[in-house]
């Protein structure tokens, strides 16, 4: 079967979409605003208005992943501002959109998910992360990821592959831009664990291709100078402000690893990117 859904067609989901409709794959895509259908459809994606919601989803889910082998769900928690507030229970919004969601793979085609992910669900720790490190998140948004990660690989109706991204920086997108002109920043030694879009999408790709499902991959470039050291660079690069930081606020000098998707996948990098 050559057919992609995928749930949640923004930054990452939508360069993806158009890669995998180059490389032969038909593919559904999802998004939550009716305007963005027609850029969708331009893009040879069969667009679907699809939203997951905390006691229901609304739109065609049915037909969005029907004779779709591989489901990609690409959709951040959104945990700040309306999305979450105190009269909720545990505030697990994210986690019954899961739930929600999970109902319909099961009385779909779909048999293998690949759930993007993000390291917040590490938490921070002075020390090498693997995919071995016990998680330990200490934002909202992370311990919904990591209760929607066992949700999904708990399940036996289908296999589920976690990616578990660094920092997500692009052409169009790079936080130096917000941290340009900021001063007494935290973490000066800290070393920076980040992914470039074009990895995303690579490193996706050859999750389908060799069919390793039933996994859990760290994804961040092996590429690990200080926070103070890139962004002073960058923003030197892009003409902006310098940061300042601070040599007095904690540091906390985590790395996370990328062995296991380059040892398993054979995956190399995009260096140049960085």
């Amino acid at each position: 079967m050559s057919q992609i859904s995928i749930l949640g067609c923004g930054w990452l989901g939508l360069p993806l979409a158009k890669r995998l409709i180059q490389e032969g794959y038909s593919v559904k895509g999802s998004t939550t605003s009716e305007n963005k259908l027609s850029v969708l459809e331009n893009a040879g994606i069969h667009p679907f208005l699809v939203a997951l919601e905390s006691e229901s989803v609304s739109g065609a889910i049915e037909d969005f992943l029907a004779q779709s082998e591989i489901l990609i769900i690409d959709i951040p928690p959104k945990l700040r501002g309306s999305n979450v507030d105190s009269t909720t229970t545990e505030k697990k919004i994210f986690v019954e959109k899961i739930k929600n969601l999970i109902s319909f793979i099961e009385q779909s085609s779909v048999k293998k998910v690949l759930f993007v992910s993000s390291s917040s669900v590490y938490g921070n720790e002075n020390s090498v992360i693997t995919e071995e490190t016990n998680a330990n998140p200490e934002t909202e948004s992370g311990k919904q990821l990591l209760l929607a990660e066992s949700l999904l690989q708990q399940n036996q109706d289908f296999q589920t592959t976690i990616l578990r991204f660094g920092g997500l920086i692009g052409e169009d997108r790079h936080p130096v831009k917000f941290l340009a002109g900021k001063e007494n920043l935290e973490n000066p030694d800290a070393p920076v664990n980040l992914i470039h879009q074009n990895d995303c999408i690579r490193v996706i790709q050859e999750i389908i291709y060799q069919s390793k499902w039933n996994e859990v991959f760290n994804a961040v470039a092996p590429f690990h100078p200080t926070r103070e050291e890139y962004y002073t660079q960058k923003a030197k690069e892009q003409n902006l402000i310098l940061p300042k930081f601070s040599a007095e606020k904690t540091n906390i000098k985590k790395v996370i690893s990328s062995e296991k998707i380059e040892r398993v996948l054979n995956y190399h990098f995009k260096m140049d990117d960085y």
